[in-house]
Order: structure tokens, then C-alpha cells, then sequence
């Protein structure tokens, strides 16, 4: 671990100006002095600024989708001004003024010099980008994108029709990376061509349990994948960014440990849904994913059981009554989560209390951060600082084994196929907590007795599967989605999509707002876009359906708005 934080401090040392590209231009500015050009780069460099500018994307695209399925907390009542036209800019730029214009110089520098590692990684990191913008946008441009001299003002493609052409990009991928070669820089995989073709496998993979409502040959498609045996298929494979933990010139940790770990305390609030649900369970990840400072939250108990009081000045809602909206039919975490767990509702926009060194932050996965080792050993709640814990040396997931064998048992359910499902999720479970537990060394100081021994990881894992396995059919495919949810904790894309996917786990917190609007089905158009490219009409609302998306319209679904 401490060799690869030294790697990645020198190569965002040296590569720091991808960082300050592709904030706010827009999709036909290409000429952004801070971007890599052909006067002033050379292949090496397009291929680390890609990457970069990858990673950032993904960081971002999913950070959006994790608040929309309570993964992380979301701030603002109601949906469609949470996620206004300028909140895309940041996302739409790196995409297409950074990532696809560095890429269109780029490939012909890369086909002249017969550069086929560097070819390939292109066409798979661009067609897991248009994936995802599809996925979170529909129709987007792509035939006519980054090529401003024949068509400045770039025409939407079709998104089932982007989605095809993405797939053929991860075949074409596959292809150049079979006939080998290297990069100068693989902030990745090492250069390890087997590795980017079973990514490019799982990309696949993914894509056809997307399309699985609309593509009746989408199982069989991703059933010769899993058969063909090149896919993710154990941690070794895993596809993530890691970061440093350089403070400044450029600021190289985990974007939330950088946001958390300060000397005036924590900037974000974590989950109330998730933590309560992980709490509920006592799942073994508890402890890795979030970091208490303070082991009472008012209007909850601590963990002896005894009663926190109430807090006007620091959680105003601990004395406020229960939501009318909120069912009155199951135990919806409202305002408060037992154990010293701190976090705020969905959709909760008050203004911003002195609570600073009292919520509970990100901890050592993926983060970096602390462990929680509070209440073991005599061990209390600590503050947060900066320069603790693993030091914001952590992870972006992007995806991991225990993510494929969750696709998996997804079309196993799917497919009425109980006995696999249970089985896959149950290995997925374990495959995600061995690598979570994983990080418990990354803090030097964290006290390790605190982290649940194998016997209750397995008591954990059985329990679950009897759970599933005596569950009638909704049951199941509530459990399957919350432990999609909690497995997925450190990039949000995936749950997006399952939540509309599938409209489970209907067990989610509601928006504290009654009137919060239609779920984001779809996001607008980036404003710098939509107000400068005359074919680029804004959406008028949020209730568009991408084209894999054939559930019932908005409002209705999905059940938890």
C-alpha cells in the first residue's frame, strides 16, 4: 500500500495540471489552454490526462447518483433544482472537452505509432464514459462530437444507438489490447492487458443488465461473458483509482477525507438511511465505512441503550415529530440514527448547525480515513483532524469482483433462479467484506480488535442468505438491493441504475419534503450546452426515461420518492 501512495504522489505531482481542466467549458471550446494539444504533448501525456480526467468523471457522475439512492446524504428538498442545468457542467466538460477531444488528437498519433495498449485503453475508458452518460442523460452526442471543424454545434445521437456504438468500442478494445504493447503510465492496471480485457468484459457485462427490459437477448449475452470466465471475477482484478496523500500542489487524497478531515471539523454529512440500515444489521463493513466523533446523537440512544436527549441548537430535528408522509407501516430512520451515528435525512436543507465535530464522518474505506474503534478496549470518540488515519490514501471503486457477482445475481433473480441468486449474493458478500476489511491496516492507529472476527463475518453472510432464502419475491429483491447499495458505498453509478432498474429496496428513506417532485429519471442537459448549441434543446423535466428505463413513468415509481 505505502508503494503504491508513492506512485501516485509522483504521478499527480507530475501530472497535476490535468486536475485544473475542464471545469466549465463547454462541449465546443477544445481549445482550453490548460488541455494537452498536439504542439504541446506527445501520446504518453493524452494517455495520463485521459486517465485523470476519467477518474474525475466517474468521481463525480457517481457522487450524484450515490445522493439520489441515499448511498450519500442529499442536500436541497426537491429533486429537479438539486440537479439544475449548471450542476452538469463540471461532469459534461471533462467528458467531452477534455476526455474525447484529448482522444480524438490522440488516436492518430496512437494508430501511426501502432500503439495498441494505448488505443485500446482508449476505446474502453470512452465506452464506459458513454455508457454512463447515457445512463444518466439518454441521447447525447457522440457521432459528431469533438470534431468542431465539420459540425460545431453537435447533433444528440439516439441513447439505445450510443449504447450499441459503446459496446462495439469495448469489442474494439479488446481487439487492440489482445496484440499487446504498454503504456508509459498505467494508473490502473500496471499494464496488464488481461486485466483491461475482463474490465472491458464486466463493462459489458453491466451494460446488458441495464438493457435486460429491453433486450431479450441480454441475458444470453451476458451469460457467455460469466461462461467465457473473462471477467472481474476476484479482487486481484479490480478496477479503482488510487489516491495520495499529498495536501496541496495538487491536493492528491480522497476527495472526502480532503472534505472531512480539516481542522475545523467535518464538511459533509454521511447518510442517515445507510448508516441506519448497516446499523440495523450490524453489518461487518459498519466500521470501515464511517467514523463516529461523538457516541450520542440527540433524539437516539447511545450503544448502552441510554437516551441522547434532544439538541435545538445542534440537530434542531431531534425535537420535531416524524414526518406525515413518512409510512407509519415499518421503522423509516427519521432525523436520528442510534450509537452516536450523525448524519442528516434525505433531502434535509436546513442551514448548516455547529455540529462540525459531531457528525459521523467517512472512515478508512474508501477514504482513507479513520477506523472506528470507539467503545472497544476503552477506546472513546476523537475528533477529526487533518493528517490521520490512512491520510486520504484511499479509493475510487469503479469496479470491483463483489460488483460482477451482484450483476450476477441480479439475472439470477431475474431469471426466477432463487437457489443462484442466494448463492452469488452470498459470495459477493464475502468477496466485498474481505476487501473492505482489507483496508482496516491503512490506519496506523486504528485498533483492530474492534473489527468483527471471521465467525461473525460467516454468522453475517449465513444469516443474510437465510434471510433471502425465506423472503417471498419482493423480500428478495429488497435484500439484494440494500446489499447492492452498501457494497457500492464510494461511487453511486450503479445504484442509480438499479434503483431504476428495478424500483427496489422500496425500504429507502423518503425525501423529507412532501412535495419533493418527480425522481430524477433522467438529468438535464449541462446549461453551458443546452444555452450554446442550438441542437442541444433542454429537456423539459427530469421524468424523461432513458431507453433502457421501461418501468412506469413518474410519479409512482420508483416507491420511494
Amino acid at each position: 500500500m505505502k508503494k503504491i501512495n508513492k506512485i501516485s504522489i509522483f504521478l499527480f505531482l507530475l501530472l497535476g495540471v490535468a486536475f485544473t481542466s475542464c471545469e466549465t467549458t463547454d462541449l465546443d471550446l477544445l481549445d482550453d489552454p490548460n488541455q494537452i494539444t498536439n504542439d504541446n504533448g506527445n501520446l504518453d501525456f493524452f494517455l495520463n490526462s485521459i486517465q485523470l480526467d476519467y477518474a474525475s468523471f466517474i468521481r463525480r457522475i457517481g457522487r450524484n447518483g450515490a445522493q439520489l439512492s441515499r448511498v450519500e446524504y442529499m442536500f436541497g428538498r426537491t429533486y429537479e433544482n438539486n440537479y439544475q442545468p449548471v450542476a452538469s457542467d463540471g461532469i459534461w466538460s471533462t467528458a467531452y472537452a477534455g476526455m474525447f477531444s484529448d482522444m480524438a488528437i490522440a488516436r492518430p498519433l496512437a494508430e501511426s505509432q501502432e500503439a495498441f495498449m494505448h488505443l485500446g485503453v482508449m476505446d474502453v475508458l470512452q465506452a464506459h464514459t458513454l455508457l454512463t452518460l447515457v445512463d444518466f442523460y439518454g441521447d447525447v452526442p457522440y457521432s459528431e462530437a469533438a470534431n468542431p471543424a465539420d459540425f460545431p454545434n453537435p447533433n444528440l445521437d439516439d441513447d439505445a444507438s450510443v449504447y450499441e456504438a459503446a459496446i462495439g468500442l469495448l469489442d474494439s478494445g479488446i481487439n487492440y489490447l489482445q496484440q499487446g504493447g504498454s503504456l508509459a503510465t498505467d494508473l490502473f492496471y500496471g499494464n496488464d492487458e488481461d486485466k483491461w480485457i475482463d474490465l472491458a468484459n464486466s463493462l459489458k457485462m453491466g451494460a446488458y443488465v441495464n438493457t435486460r427490459l429491453v433486450d431479450g437477448n441480454a441475458m444470453s449475452k451476458f451469460n457467455a461473458i460469466v461462461n467465457s470466465g473473462k471477467y472481474i471475477s476476484s479482487t486481484s482484478g479490480d478496477f479503482q483509482f488510487q489516491y495520495g496523500t499529498s495536501e496541496t500542489a495538487p491536493d492528491t487524497r480522497h476527495p472526502a477525507y480532503s472534505a472531512d478531515y480539516t481542522a475545523t471539523g467535518a464538511g459533509r454529512y454521511r447518510s442517515n438511511w445507510l448508516m441506519d440500515a448497516m446499523l440495523n444489521d450490524d453489518d461487518p463493513r459498519r466500521r470501515y465505512y464511517f467514523y463516529r466523533q461523538f457516541g450520542c446523537t440527540p433524539g437516539a440512544v447511545d450503544v448502552n441503550g441510554n437516551d441522547c436527549g434532544t439538541d435545538q441548537q445542534r440537530l434542531i430535528c431531534s425535537t420535531q415529530a416524524r414526518p406525515g408522509h413518512y409510512p407509519s407501516e415499518n421503522d423509516m430512520v427519521f432525523c436520528s440514527v442510534d450509537s452516536g451515528y450523525w448524519g442528516r435525512d434525505h433531502g434535509n436543507a436546513e442551514g448548516i448547525p455547529p455540529d462540525n465535530f459531531r457528525r459521523t464522518v467517512v472512515g478508512v474505506y474508501p477514504a482513507a480515513g479513520n477506523f472506528d474503534d470507539a467503545d472497544v478496549n476503552g477506546n472513546g470518540y476523537d475528533q477529526v483532524n487533518q493528517a490521520v488515519g490512512g491520510q486520504g490514501a484511499g479509493i475510487l471503486p469503479i469496479m470491483l469482483s463483489s460488483w460482477t457477482e451482484l450483476m450476477r445475481a441480479e439475472m439470477a433473480l431475474a431469471n426466477g433462479n432463487t437457489g443462484s441468486a442466494r448463492t452469488l449474493l452470498e459470495s459477493a458478500l464475502t468477496t466485498s467484506i474481505s476487501k473492505v476489511q482489507g483496508f482496516g491496516s491503512v490506519d496506523p492507529d486504528g485498533d483492530l480488535s474492534a473489527a468483527p472476527s471471521s465467525a461473525e463475518v460467516a454468522a453475517f453472510i449465513t444469516a443474510k442468505g437465510a434471510e433471502f432464502n425465506g423472503a417471498d419475491s419482493n423480500g428478495k429483491w429488497n435484500i439484494l438491493a440494500v446489499q447492492h447499495f452498501v457494497a457500492h458505498y464510494g461511487n453511486g453509478i450503479e445504484t442509480y441504475n438499479f434503483y431504476r432498474r428495478t424500483g427496489f429496496p422500496r425500504t429507502l428513506q423518503f425525501n423529507i419534503e412532501p412535495s419533493s417532485g418527480n425522481f430524477i429519471r433522467s438529468f438535464l442537459y449541462s446549461a453551458n450546452e443546452a444555452n450554446l448549441n442550438f441542437n442541444i434543446p433542454q429537456k423539459p423535466n427530469v421524468d424523461v426515461q432513458v431507453f433502457w428505463d421501461n418501468n412506469p413513468p413518474s410519479p409512482g415509481f420508483p416507491f420511494a420518492n
